[in-house]
């Protein structure tokens, strides 16, 4: 095999950070010889000197999700390599190239200098750390395993926000298609319909039904198309408002799950987060009524997690957790099938495990059925109503034409 050039990023024997570039046939060689002179390889790569993180995700933006990610793959990797806990924190804020997210881990080494712990360091900066992963490093800190911890965290976090960015990609196409359509009938109602309804200007002749149907919606768009939009912005906003917290908030998101197709990919969406959150926190000893809670708190649809309240009260009463959550009504089947022969068998983390790969898969598999039937919808209500208009322009023509005749 020819040789390569290779970047590479190492922590020395001291604890500080090398990067440089190494010819060689492979990274495996070049990891070998980064060993050899007793460098703990962090990175090794054909592209530029970046963190993992920054190789497999791009930046956008401040996303705190992105920030999160990347500062625990790669706490992950410094811990897991025997850095010490305030160095492996110093390291990571040289790595952060965003300087808001830079200032709050170098808030977090400070805390820690001063006494406190790294769970206690966290909770200061609830913006970026949710419970899940403040009480997660809690347990990892008390059992002396922060390393495997920030291992199941990263998964944790990597697994969530891929299915978010397959989410949000799948349904970008589909969101633009009628967004183009839309702003399609507006133009030709706008500008094109009123210019061919200049020629009956002049003209005393009968217009027929459909062609005056037209006209009249063109007349509305044109003198009060501004209102229209303004109306529907207006709208929008309050709606949001009025579903954004309380009753308003739990009545739409009742609604959105049984929306056909999109409420069947939200269900199975929230499952699995509730499954991954489930599967890291039971993994690492978090009591069961207390992993309910917390995994509770980063489901988005509240009905689903305010029904995870009777699944704690039912495990508190000894009832195990599958039939409490069979009862609630709000997952799916599968899943308290799955949690029984998790609980028979006492390996209820790896159920919970596997059930937030099941449903990954079956929301991918959802939003896919759903952009499928979607698209070619909204491709056929706007061919219905261009054509419409089509041929409300053609008999008018037809009709010019016969007077003539």
């Amino acid at each position: 095999m020819p040789a390569a050039t290779f970047h590479y990023r190492a922590i020395g024997a001291d604890g500080k950070l090398r990067t440089g570039v190494i010819t060689s046939e492979s990274t495996r060689t070049v990891a070998r010889e980064l060993q050899r002179q007793g460098l703990t390889p962090v990175y090794v790569g054909a592209g530029e000197k970046k963190s993992a993180v920054e190789l497999k995700m791009p930046s956008f933006g401040t996303n705190r999700r992105r920030d999160v990610l990347f500062f625990t793959q790669e706490l992950s990797t410094l811990l897991n390599s025997g850095i010490p806990l305030d160095r492996a924190l110093s390291i990571t804020t040289e790595l952060t190239t965003r300087p808001q997210f830079r200032a709050v881990v170098s808030d977090i080494l400070r805390t820690i200098k001063g006494g406190k712990s790294l769970a206690d360091a966290l909770a200061l900066h609830p913006l970026y750390f949710s419970d899940l992963f403040i009480n997660m490093v809690r347990a990892g800190e008390a059992s002396g395993s922060l390393g495997q911890i920030f291992d199941r965290l990263s998964v944790f976090e990597r697994s969530r926000d891929e299915l978010r960015s397959y989410i949000i990609s799948s349904m970008i196409y589909p969101s633009l298609l009628a967004f183009t359509g839309a702003g399609s009938i507006f133009v030709l109602l706008d500008f094109v319909v009123p210019r061919f309804a200049s020629i009956f200007d002049d003209s005393r002749m009968k217009i027929p039904v459909p062609t005056q149907i037209m006209l009249e919606g063109s007349k509305i768009v044109q003198q009060w198309g501004w209102l229209v939009v303004l109306s529907i912005a207006a709208l929008a906003v309050a709606f949001r408002l009025y579903t954004r917290a309380g009753a308003g908030r739990l009545w739409w998101d009742e609604v959105r799950l049984k929306i056909p197709l999109l409420g069947d990919a939200m269900r199975k969406a929230e499952t699995s987060r509730f499954a991954r959150a489930m599967s890291t926190l039971v993994g690492n000893t978090v009591p069961l009524v207390q992993s309910i809670q917390i995994s509770a708190g980063i489901l988005v649809n509240r009905r689903m997690a305010n029904s995870l309240k009777d699944v704690a009260q039912g495990v508190k009463r000894g009832e195990g957790i599958s039939q409490p959550l069979a009862r609630t009504k709000m997952f799916p089947p599968l899943a308290s099938h799955l949690l029984t022969v998790g609980e028979e068998t006492g390996k209820l983390d790896v159920m919970f495990a596997r059930m937030a790969d099941i449903y990954e898969e079956e929301t991918r598999a959802a939003i896919k059925r759903f952009t499928s039937i979607f698209e070619p919808l909204v491709i056929l209500i706007m061919g219905i109503i261009v054509g419409a208009m089509v041929l409300s322009m053609l008999i008018a023509i037809t009709s010019i034409n016969d007077v003539a005749i």
